[in-house]
């Protein structure tokens, strides 16, 4: 049997973004930048550099960090947080300024997976962009929530119910020219066509 280790798997960027304006002001702890970091790190087999940022509720500094990631080499950017209807909340906002195409599947498919949970689920305005060689994707705010839009519902025996959004992430950063993402199945099985898949080393 042949060992693997991240060094067999390709390097990633990762921008990972908290948006609030009372934990980047010290009010309280972040919780959003430790959850993705602890889901990434548990699901993809890639070697990742993350990029954290804990920012204020400020369309212009949204939109200001999530070029910056771009530009620093990220592939993909996840941001939590600012997403409801709430006054405050305008990370889509930011998020759709910066764009360059929208992928309006993901923000859909999240909805679909909270509703199994809350019917508040629909006040939720998650969007997902492409800038550049870029994937940017809105998240919920509660780590709880995070974890089950990544990776979906699964049954006792750990069968998929419902598919998480990342499913289709490591696809669409090959289809935008990134890096080759790879995941641990038993977290999340990514899908690609059979002629995308690249022979194991």
């Amino acid at each position: 049997m042949t060992m693997t280790s991240s060094a067999d798997f390709d390097p990633v960027k990762i921008g990972i973004v908290s948006i609030s304006d009372r934990a980047s002001g010290g009010v309280y702890e972040d919780k959003g930048l430790p959850a993705l970091q602890a889901w990434l790190t548990r699901a993809l087999k890639n070697p990742i550099t993350f990029e954290p940022r804990l920012i204020p509720d400020e369309v212009p500094g949204i939109s200001a960090t999530l070029i910056e990631l771009v530009e620093a080499g990220c592939a993909l950017v996840l941001t939590t947080g600012g997403t409801g209807p709430a006054l405050r909340d305008v990370t889509p906002e930011a998020t759709l300024a910066v764009a360059h195409k929208e992928m309006p599947g993901f923000g859909e498919q999240m909805r679909q997976i909270s509703l199994k949970f809350v019917p508040t689920a629909i006040l939720s305005r998650q969007v997902a962009v492409i800038r550049e060689q870029c994937l940017i994707i809105n998240l919920p705010g509660q780590p709880k929530a995070i974890a089950e839009t990544l990776e979906g519902l699964k049954d006792a025996e750990g069968k998929s119910l419902v598919h998480g959004i990342f499913a289709a992430v490591p696809y669409c950063v090959d289809l935008i020219g990134g890096p080759y993402i790879e995941t641990d199945d038993t977290v999340c099985a990514a899908f690609r066509p059979k002629a995308a898949i690249r022979p194991q080393r």
